[in-house]
């Protein structure tokens, strides 16, 4: 009866690293003004994410991190654009890439991250579509204001 070492099991609670890590860890949580639990929680998916989409990379501040391509765009924005384009994918990849300065295989990297993280990706699409929507509507109402009258301005004139 043969065991397969090739099965993943769950990490052990007590993580061993070197004394090296232990401190570079120490003094990057402290530095973030976070635990080493939380860093470490976050580099291994981030990490784990790198090695599954190489080209990946994450930015943003701890509590808004998003993926994005190395030297590109952000994750959420290469899908977003291509949900505003028609027709079929490969057409779609076609023209964004001919609008914009994105090679056909980093759009693809971009997909493949997306495909693996949807629920994430079109949360963050929503939100930013809902800032915009926000910010056009405040924009409406300073329009709006700045066409009538203000008590400011005095008694009418005749």
């Amino acid at each position: 009866m043969s065991t397969s070492r090739s099965k993943s099991r769950p990490v052990p609670p007590s993580l061993c690293v070197s004394e090296s890590a232990a401190r570079r860890l120490a003094e990057r949580a402290a530095r973030e003004g976070t635990t080493c639990a939380v860093l470490l929680d976050r580099l291994i998916r981030e990490g784990v994410d790198q090695l599954d989409h190489p080209g990946v990379v994450f930015r943003g501040p701890l509590h808004d991190r998003r993926a994005a391509l190395a030297a590109g765009p952000d994750i959420w924005e290469i899908v977003a654009r291509l949900q505003e384009l028609d027709g079929p994918v490969e057409r779609r990849i076609a023209v964004l890439s001919a609008k914009s300065d994105l090679h056909t295989s980093k759009i693809r990297i971009a997909l493949a991250y997306a495909r693996a993280h949807g629920g994430e990706i079109l949360d963050r699409i929503g939100r930013n579509r809902q800032a915009v929507e926000a910010i056009r509507r405040g924009r409406r109402r300073v329009a709006a204001r700045a066409t009538r009258p203000s008590v400011l301005d005095g008694p009418p004139r005749a």
